[in-house]
């Protein structure tokens, strides 16, 4: 934006220096011109004054050394012509040519001429004077004198450069205030547009300076911090509150699934026990749905501290923490790394909950006899952490919507969970500046991979060595 303020600047000033130079210039050549002219017409004169005797067949007498002394002094041509044009005395450097041969025909005609009416840099034609010569009224000759235009062109190229220089100093005078004037115009809209970027990536606390800039643009700034003060606020009381009411409800909660639980040997019907077992389990499922709202709601309230975190080494804890509940659930669970430290750069323990995550899903849907594989591998300039299931998989749109919270596909409905595992997963990696992704598997199954950022002072690159495997044994 900054260039085009200036390039508009500087096309206004170029088009005011054109408007006042060019007639400047041309003025400066007529100027130049006439003065030139001025000087030949009086000379021209003085020696029509002294052609008379020539001209009457009484000898050159002074004429012939006057033309030759002045041809030698100014470099100027002149000759002496009768009423036939014929040449009666002509100077050495004399040279008869179209422009002074219709500059005679006008000055036999009784009338003066000089030309041309302004001299350029690029013309080449001589300045022509041409004065008749006269005698109780009867023009006897003409006397044409005939300066070369060098001189002349050069005097007025002269002027042009100066011109052109004092123009060249304007246009740069003009550009170093335009960068000045929109830098200092546009500074606000630059601060403005870069803590637009670094709120929008999670940090709330970024505000604009509210002195920079004209007026109009301060307010502006401040406008704007205004706006992101409240919608920091709002957006912070909202995440205490989901917070506050999931932590005061664990303890009710926890009463009350003590009181249920209490009531089970009182009961003796078979419906009734029926009856205190889904209750007992919906208690549980409360319950998990607390415990994933206050993680969210930690997650999403987490500034954006990066930490360096060797994700191969999460992973195999990771793996061998889940390690007995597939077991449990006859899942082979295996780890494919390289035996080297894989360092990525996130918000704390994003590494541990994304994977939580998805390996509690993968063991939760791929049913017994399945198989789940976590693999770390470097890529993209940083870390990808992949977990594939051989479950039954997502379609292409429940893929979209798996991140949404609360959301669980209709086939799975009777499955425990919140449905916020994945929800968490994705504002773990947003806030991390990574990526989620997930896809179909080949032939069946789900293929989620997590992509984290390596850290700046560190230089991942994939390894040869051989990776090593940790798996779940089988009922």
């Amino acid at each position: 934006m900054r260039r085009r303020l200036v390039i508009s600047y500087l096309l206004l000033m170029v088009l005011v220096l054109l408007a006042l130079e060019t007639p400047l210039a041309a003025t400066l050549a007529t100027r130049e011109t006439d003065r030139v002219r001025a000087d030949r017409l009086a000379d021209a004169t003085r020696f029509a004054s002294l052609a008379n005797p020539a001209l009457r067949g009484g000898g050159s007498g002074p004429l012939d050394g006057e033309l030759a002394a002045y041809d030698d002094l100014y470099g100027v041509g002149a000759a002496v012509v009768d009423r036939d044009g014929r040449t009666v005395v002509a100077s050495k450097s004399w040279g008869p040519g179209p422009a002074t041969s219709s500059a005679v025909e006008i000055a036999l005609a009784g009338q003066q001429f000089s030309g041309p009416e302004s001299m350029l840099p690029w013309l080449d034609e001589p300045v022509v004077v041409a004065v008749p010569i006269n005698d109780g009224g009867e023009v006897l000759g003409a006397v044409v004198t005939a300066t070369p235009a060098g001189k002349l062109r050069r005097i007025v190229a002269s002027w042009w450069l100066l011109l052109a220089a004092t123009g060249l100093l304007a246009v740069l005078a003009c550009v170093s205030t335009a960068f000045g004037l929109a830098g200092w115009v546009l500074r606000p809209v630059t601060e403005l547009d870069a803590v637009t970027h670094e709120i929008a990536e999670g940090d709330g606390t970024a505000r604009v300076r509210l002195r920079l800039g004209p007026p109009e643009l301060r307010r502006l700034a401040a406008s704007f911090n205004n706006m992101a003060d409240v919608v920091s606020d709002v957006m912070a009381r909202q995440r205490a509150f989901v917070a506050h009411a999931s932590h005061q409800l664990r303890n009710p909660l926890t009463a009350l699934r003590l009181r249920v639980e209490e009531l089970g040997p009182s009961l003796t019907d078979a419906d009734g026990r029926a009856e205190h077992r889904l209750a007992l389990e919906e208690t549980d499922r409360l319950a998990t749905l607390l415990e994933a709202l206050l993680t969210l709601a930690r997650a999403e309230r987490a500034e954006n501290q990066r930490v360096a975190v060797d994700a191969a080494e999460v992973a195999a804890s990771r793996v061998a923490a889940w390690e007995p509940l597939a077991r449990h659930r006859s899942v082979a669970l295996r780890l494919d790394t390289a035996d080297v430290p894989a360092y990525a750069r996130t918000v704390p323990t994003a590494v541990d909950q994304a994977l939580d995550a998805l390996i509690d899903n993968a063991v939760k849907f791929s049913g017994a006899g399945g198989e789940v594989t976590v693999t770390v591998r470097a890529a993209d300039g940083g870390i990808v952490l992949q977990v594939r299931d051989t479950g039954p998989g997502m379609t292409a749109s429940q893929l979209h919507q798996a991140t949404e919270r609360f959301w669980r596909a209709p086939d799975v409905q009777n499955v425990d969970g919140a449905g916020l595992g994945l929800t968490i997963v994705a504002v773990l990696v947003d806030a991390s500046d990574g990526r989620l992704t997930m896809r179909q598997g080949d032939p069946r199954g789900l293929v989620a991979e997590v992509w984290f950022p390596a850290p700046e002072d560190l230089v991942v690159e994939p390894t040869a060595t051989e990776p090593y495997t940790v798996e779940a044994g089988r009922n």
